[in-house]
């Protein structure tokens, strides 16, 4: 197994929460049980969730729930005959009329095909509805969701739904947030699309990421509403040049975030962007665009998240105008010159990604440290040179991640890493680094990564680093480690340890007995979780 793997390549591929992805679902309360009514539920009404309680079973999901749902209930287990349907779980009535107005089950555990003859369809007062977050098990969205006349929140995201969007969709006019979203086996034709834009003039937050678009063309995203406040196509398919006239006044002003992340748009980006004064949050990562990356972009005013990743931008990054920004990652791409002194002034940042730009050559400075939240620092694989900074050890308590792996760095490594530190994952491999090991790595007490390898570091076995109780996996490799492979072995050394790797130094004797019958976390190793662990597991 390779180590030196790129840590855009660790990123999780659902970044919720630092990523500027705003979840569209966030326009529905948090809890949607009334508190109080004036007027019980119809009994009618009461009939049809009951029946709609009966047509699924409960199901745990542990995919879901780890990764998207926080706190998955069931909430149809308080549905219960004779009691008011407006004090269940998840079910909101008007408070003069007694009609269900509302109805939140996201993250409800719930499983089974939602057919078109569900009782679901009779609730014709319905304004808000969330089934996100369930299975569904590859059911169509059935044409009668058109009925609801009254909805303007409609949340069907990540519930394993399937097949075409039925053109009734468009139908639903007060539509002010529709969300689709994570149901890789759903499409939308050209016509049905053509329709949803035209017709749904009230929307504000729109989420089609990973419904097949492919046969959509970019032309039609013109007709879109003025209205949109968010606009999310990531992973849609969509290819070509992205359209300049789709982003002239007055069409998409309002917007706050757009994602066109990982379809496969090519070409520059448009100067049209530069009239995108409210945009918050951009992500466009994942496509083949190329040219300069435009000075506007680092002049919008309100931006707080730009993420141009894995695309073929050249040329030098860009002076931010402001210093508002919180989230950015370049990485993968062809940048070069040195990283602008701006970057350092924006004082809320919390995740910096430049890796993979092998022209990239400095000094890292250690104004970086002004950086007070940054929880990820990804300079890997660039040509930096020069020491790295001793302040990188404990400029801020909220940093996760450290990596500065495949650089040209020399001299030693910080010294300083103080007690509280959070840091998880520290990569300096492939590096000049000489020295030994500081012993201050010890008050990382939650270190899960930690790879040394290909260095210079001239030192013993350190047996120190089994004060690290959360330390899955160590990499020494290829340094100048030298001695007898004997040390302070107790009960608990390295318990956790899944991999080591101490390959190509200059360690001698045998391998201690006692060191491998401590290694209790290898004896049952699934190699499928530590593939989980480099490539999708969250650290931030």
């Amino acid at each position: 197994m390779k180590f030196s793997l790129s840590l855009t390549q660790f990123l999780c591929s659902i970044l919720f929460l630092f990523h500027f992805h705003t979840t569209i679902s966030s326009s529905f309360s948090s809890n949607h049980s009334s508190s109080s009514s004036s007027h019980l539920c119809a009994h009618h009404q009461s009939l049809s969730l009951l029946q709609f309680k009966q047509s699924f079973s409960i199901h745990s999901s542990a995919y879901w729930e780890r990764y998207y749902c926080q706190y998955p209930f069931p909430k149809t287990e308080s549905w219960k005959e004779g009691t008011d349907c407006c004090l269940w779980g998840g079910v909101t009535c008007d408070t003069k009329t007694g009609q269900v107005t509302g109805l939140n089950l996201s993250c409800s555990m719930l499983y089974g095909t939602l057919h078109s003859n569900n009782s679901l369809f009779s609730l014709h007062h319905l304004q808000e509805l969330d089934l996100s977050m369930n299975d569904f098990n590859s059911s169509y969205i059935s044409s009668r969701f058109g009925q609801f006349s009254n909805l303007t929140h409609l949340n069907l995201s990540y519930s394993y739904f399937a097949g075409q969007v039925p053109l009734e969709v468009s139908r639903l006019s007060k539509l002010v947030s529709l969300d689709l979203s994570g149901n890789n086996h759903l499409s939308i034709e050209p016509v049905s699309f053509d329709k949803l834009v035209r017709n749904l003039t009230k929307l504000r937050d729109l989420d089609l990421s990973s419904v097949n678009m492919s046969l959509v063309a970019p032309n039609s995203l013109t007709n879109l509403s003025s209205s949109l406040s968010s606009l999310y196509l990531g992973g849609c398919g969509l290819q070509g040049k992205i359209l300049g006239n789709i982003f002239l006044l007055p069409n998409l002003v309002q917007l706050h975030y757009l994602d066109l992340s990982s379809n496969n748009f090519m070409g520059q980006i448009p100067d049209s962007f530069a009239n995108l004064t409210l945009l918050a949050g951009l992500d466009l990562s994942n496509n083949q665009l190329n040219g300069m990356i435009p000075s506007f972009l680092f002049a919008l005013p309100s931006l707080l998240n730009l993420d141009l990743h894995n695309n073929q931008f050249i040329g030098n990054i860009g002076e931010f105008q402001h210093n508002s920004l919180r989230y950015l990652d370049l990485s993968n791409n062809s940048l070069h010159g040195s990283i602008p002194s701006s970057i350092f002034k924006q004082e809320n940042l919390g995740i910096l990604i430049l890796a993979s730009n092998s022209k990239l050559t400095w000094e890292v400075p250690s104004s970086i440290c002004k950086l007070k939240f940054l929880r990820v620092l990804d300079l890997s694989n660039n040509n930096l040179s020069g020491s790295a900074p001793q302040c990188l050890g404990n400029f801020s308590n909220r940093l996760l991640v450290l990596h500065l792996g495949m650089n040209n760095l020399r001299g030693t490594i910080p010294s300083t890493f103080s007690e509280g530190s959070n840091l998880e994952y520290l990569n300096l491999n492939g590096n000049e680094l000489e020295g030994k090991i500081p012993l201050s790595i010890v008050n990382c007490t939650m270190l899960e990564f930690l790879n040394l390898g290909n260095n210079k570091i001239e030192d013993t076995f350190p047996y120190f680093l089994e004060m690290l109780p959360e330390l899955k996996i160590l990499v020494l490799k290829s340094n100048k480690l030298q001695g007898l492979m004997k040390g302070p072995i107790t009960f608990n050394t390295f318990s956790k340890l899944h991999i080591l790797d101490i390959s190509e130094n200059n360690l001698s004797g045998p391998l201690p007995e006692e060191l491998f019958n401590s290694l209790e976390a290898m004896i049952s190793v699934d190699l499928d979780k530590i593939y989980i662990f480099f490539e999708r597991s969250c650290y931030y």
